[in-house]
């Protein structure tokens, strides 16, 4: 299975407390700092980043990998793929 065990991200943007499109812009901004293949992660919890995240990972083609509940928002996992 591909994918599997986990892996780790990287890199961790800590955007809990902003409304979108806020986590997807620092998301953007910081993606460059884990090498092509590796995951970075985006906390969020503004409703909205369940869906902005992963629909900009497949309008940007980096694989959307995983929603990881906290106890306040989620994860987001997103392989960076270019």
């Amino acid at each position: 299975m591909p994918g599997y065990p986990p892996q780790a991200p990287l890199v961790t943007v800590e955007a809990v407390g902003r409304k979108c499109p806020v986590p997807i812009i620092m998301l953007a901004a910081r993606l460059g700092e884990v090498p092509i293949g590796s995951v970075i992660a985006v906390t969020a919890d503004d409703p909205a980043a369940r869906a902005d995240i992963p629909a900009w990972c497949r309008m940007k083609m980096h694989e959307f990998l995983a929603e990881e509940p906290l106890g306040r928002g989620s994860a987001f996992h997103i392989r960076r793929m270019y």
